[in-house]
This record gives C-alpha cells, structure tokens and sequence, in this order.
C-alpha cells in the first residue's frame, strides 16, 4: 500500500500534489477557506495566512485531507468547544472538477465554486457561499447562511437560523429545513428531468418562491400566521385569516412545490421572461 504524503503547515505556502486528487475533506476554524474545481494542472493548495495549532495536509489513495487533529468532520456542528477556536487560516484549494468535497467551517466563510463531483458543507458560525456547481449538494449550519448562485444538481439544506438563498437554480430538486431561517429561492430553469421540486419548511422564516412562466408543477403552501402574495392566476389564495394556503396547478402540473411555514410571510413570484438583445446590441 503506497505511504500516505504528509505536511504541517505552520507558515504561508504553496503545495502542488503530482498525485491524481478524487476527493477532498477541509475542516477550518476561523479566516477563509476557497475551493475551486479546475481542468487545468493538478490539484494545489495556497496557505496564505495561518495562526495557531498546525494545519495538517494528507494525501492518499486520492484522498486529500487538510485540517486539524482536534476538529472532527463527523460531529462538527456540535464542535462548541470555545477554547479550540483561538486559531485562524486563509487557505485556497484547486482541485479537478470532479473531485467529491468536504468542506467543514467553524466561524470561517467558505466559497465552494466550478465542482461538478458531489458537495457536502458543514458549517457552526460561517456562512458558505457556492457558484456554479451541477454536482449534488448537501448542506448543513446551526447559524450560518447559504448563498448559492447557478446550481445545477440537487440542494439538500438543513439549519437552525441559518438563511438559504438561490439564485438562478438550474432545475436540481431543492430540500430545505430550517427553524428560524429565511428561504429566497430563484429558479432560472423550469425543472429538472423529474419536474420542479421543491420542498421547503420553515417555522418562523419567511419564504419568496420565484419561478419562471414555463414551471409544470403541483403547488401546496401553508403559512399559519404569515403574509401571503401570489402572481400566478392559476393558484388559489384560500382563506381571508389564517392559515393561508396557495393551491394548486402551474402549466401541465407532473411536478411538486411544497412550502410549510408557521409564522413567516410567504411568497410566490413570476420571473421575468429573457429578452433577447436587439441585433447590433450588447446588453
């Protein structure tokens, strides 16, 4: 069996692995942690700042790992331990596109972009932001918010207070559960192979849908206290006090939008229709 490549890092600096990269799991407390699928050379890490205990880099059988010893990835978002968090680092990886990634952040942000392999973040305090990926992504944060722009897999979201935001969502089924988070999700793309779905469940978070005209999906919304707007004529707004529902069929229907919320406001909007530049222009 090959002898696993080792490094403690203690000072800025650069690493280049000539060894093939397949997977890759960081844990970070504190400062900044950037993640960069690339088609271009191998797989490289840059320190650029670093305080505290050494960061720990392992690589074997594709597997590249960069941490601490004393932060878990199982059990993270139960890592309260304060006494652990006097350390920081700025730390930018690129790995092929393909990589499946594990990225665990205590008090650290986190931009995980151009991944086509399958995302897993987890994250106490630091908010995570991800941009253009198609692989699936699965997400979890006791307080941290979700930013997340042109996805094209899958998002499976789950926190406490944290807010989800998408932006020009790509068809992916989106699965999110939080408690006092807010949820704003833009769809650019109809729907998926399998339709539009989207399940979303919130207690005291508000949720804005936006959908483009095109959408064929089953709608049922509930909010129990909250606000209700909608501009489809094809839904029903029922009930003059609450609880308030949104109900039912967007174009041929075939897929699912369900939307729970206790006390927040809810929100279903058209997006505007692509225009096409007149010759001649750029827009």
């Amino acid at each position: 069996m090959p002898t696993p490549s080792e490094w403690s890092l203690t000072a800025p600096q650069k690493l280049t692995f000539e060894e093939p990269v397949t997977a890759l799991n960081v844990r970070l407390v504190n400062g900044t942690l950037n993640i960069v699928g690339t088609d271009s050379g191998p797989a490289r890490l840059e320190l650029s700042a670093v305080s505290g205990p050494p960061l720990r880099v392992t690589l074997e059988d594709g597997r590249l790992t960069v941490g601490y010893e004393d932060v878990p990835w199982r059990g993270l978002l139960a890592w309260l331990d304060r006494s652990g968090w006097q350390r920081t680092a700025t730390l930018t990886l690129a790995v092929p596109t393909a990589t499946r990634v594990e990225a665990g952040v205590v008090g650290a942000a986190a931009v995980v972009s151009g991944v086509t392999g399958a995302t897993d973040v987890r994250g106490v305090t630091g908010d995570v932001t991800l941009v253009a990926l198609t692989g699936p992504v699965r997400a979890e944060s006791v307080s941290g918010a979700l930013e997340a722009q042109s996805l094209g897999g899958d998002l499976h979201f789950n926190s406490v207070s944290g807010d989800l935001t998408l932006v020009e969502g790509r068809g992916g089924a989106v699965k999110a559960e939080t408690v006092n988070g807010s949820m704003v999700i833009d769809l650019a793309a109809a729907s998926g192979p399998a339709g539009t779905a989207l399940d979303l469940t919130t207690v005291s978070g508000d949720v804005a849908l936006r959908l483009p005209s095109g959408t064929d999906a089953d709608v049922a919304a509930t909010t129990a206290t909250g606000a209700v707007s909608c501009a489809f004529e094809s839904l029903t707004v029922q009930g003059h006090w609450p609880p308030r529902r949104i109900t039912g069929r967007l174009g041929r229907g075939g897929g699912r939008i369900k939307v729970t919320t206790a006390s927040g406001a809810l929100a279903l909007l058209r997006r505007p229709e692509a225009t096409e530049a007149p010759e001649g222009k750029v827009l």
